[in-house]
């Protein structure tokens, strides 16, 4: 048998094993279950139910991911020092504590304050995903890494196929004449079952010989960690067109339910069944697509030709109240999602690549911290833009945005020896 030296520097990717990393899928997919569930439903709560305007109903969406920015690094510095797994299980439990007391906000619809409370708690459980990532470095090898990051991008179409058809179908249960909690509690029972299933099957992936030895400070701005981060060759720029992309993508999320509804006259339930179908072409292209593409192509040159694709299905959405046909809407939502599924993996995976192995966690963490930065101005800019300038705007906007990303995009370098294996 090894001895307690061996096993503690045991290959992370020998002992992790395919189990680990199918917590670590459902982990992200409940994540994001949790978020794309009530984006049918939950602004439009808000404005209708709770009487407020387009703006207050997005910025739900953006005290959320508000919350993610702060925390994302924290979860990241914490994992490098003490291991993925205990902030990871600790995320799942919150998740499921967040997603109930949504629920009974909505329930008992005093007050929009507790909505954002509850929101609030989510974000801070939900900023895990630079953790995950970090999961994923550890136990992939650099040639495999994009594969690997896929995972969490098929995660994150899988949920956004489901998480939208169940918060439009079950929305309008009603308990006690009131709709949305239904979505909400069945998110906070999964969460549950995802807790009891990870315990179990996910193992550590960062022995305590590989983890980091600096003392850093836990609070949420960590100049010294985005510097370190910022100082690998070509991660600044991936991480400023990520921001770029998700600020214009996030537009979209808040503000097309009642894009939907004011333009198109759709239901909840029809505005969850397009973007489940967002879900299933974003799943198809990161889950089976990206992985031939990676071998073949750079990864600057998928999230490139990804940034193209999605400026020109913001352009289409923009456009679409023009033709006034659903038919110009579904075909912009699955250039958007083809688009959508180009870059995520390959943006992920092109950081990962860049990063110290000792600092994972935390490079990758600064990156989702970026995004979540853009999550947070994105909402909040859209319900600005649709309730101020009309339903066009939010799209001509996220249009502009991912025509820059793709300028700047072209700054990405090429592959070097400054990779790390």
């Amino acid at each position: 048998m090894p001895s307690m030296e061996e096993q503690a520097t045991q290959d992370p990717r020998a002992t992790a094993g395919k189990a680990g990393l199918g917590a670590i899928f459902l982990i992200v997919f409940l994540d994001l279950l949790g978020f794309s569930l009530v984006l049918p439903f939950l602004a439009e709560e808000a404005r209708d139910t709770f009487h407020t305007t387009e703006l207050v109903g997005t910025l739900l969406a953006a005290i959320y991911s508000l919350m993610q920015f702060l925390f994302v690094p924290v979860w990241g510095r914490v994992s490098d020092r003490i291991g993925r797994r205990p902030v990871l299980l600790w995320s799942v439990l919150a998740t499921s504590a967040g997603m109930a007391a949504l629920g009974l906000g909505l329930v008992r619809a005093e007050s929009v304050a507790w909505l954002f409370v509850a929101r609030a708690a989510s974000g801070i459980a939900t900023a895990n995903l630079g953790t995950a990532s970090a999961y994923i470095a550890d136990v992939t090898k650099p040639e495999d890494r994009a594969k690997g990051m896929g995972l969490i991008g098929m995660a994150f179409g899988l949920g956004f196929i489901l998480g939208p058809g169940i918060g439009g179908a079950l929305a309008g249960i009603r308990i006690e004449g009131r709709a949305g909690a239904v979505p909400c509690f069945v998110a906070a029972a999964l969460s549950l079952v995802n807790f009891t299933w990870a315990f179990f099957a996910l193992k550590e992936s960062l022995p305590p010989a590989k983890r980091s030895t600096k003392k850093r400070s836990l609070a949420p701005l960590n100049v010294a960690a985005a510097r370190d981060a910022f100082a690998r060759p070509g991660v600044a720029v991936a991480v400023a067109v990520n921001f770029v992309l998700i600020l214009s993508f996030t537009i979209l999320d808040q503000t097309f339910r009642f894009f939907n509804k004011d333009v198109f006259q759709m239901s909840t339930l029809d505005t969850g069944v397009l973007l489940g179908f967002v879900g299933v072409v974003a799943a198809v292209i990161q889950g089976g697509v990206i992985r031939p593409l990676a071998k073949r192509f750079e990864e600057a040159k998928l999230i490139r030709a990804g940034t193209a694709l999605q400026g020109l299905a913001f352009a289409g959405l923009a456009a679409s109240p023009s033709f006034g046909s659903r038919g110009v809407l579904w075909g912009s939502c699955a250039l958007l999602a083809v688009g959508n599924g180009l870059t995520q993996p390959s943006i992920a995976a092109y950081i990962s690549k860049r990063a110290d192995p000792r600092e994972q966690g935390a490079t990758l963490g600064t990156n989702q911290s970026a995004a979540s930065l853009a999550r947070m101005f994105g909402p909040a800019l859209g319900g600005f833009l649709y309730g101020a300038l009309g339903a066009r705007w939010p799209y001509v906007t996220s249009a502009i945005g991912m025509a820059v990303a793709t300028l700047v995009a072209f700054m990405l370098q090429r592959k070097t020896s400054t990779q790390t294996s």
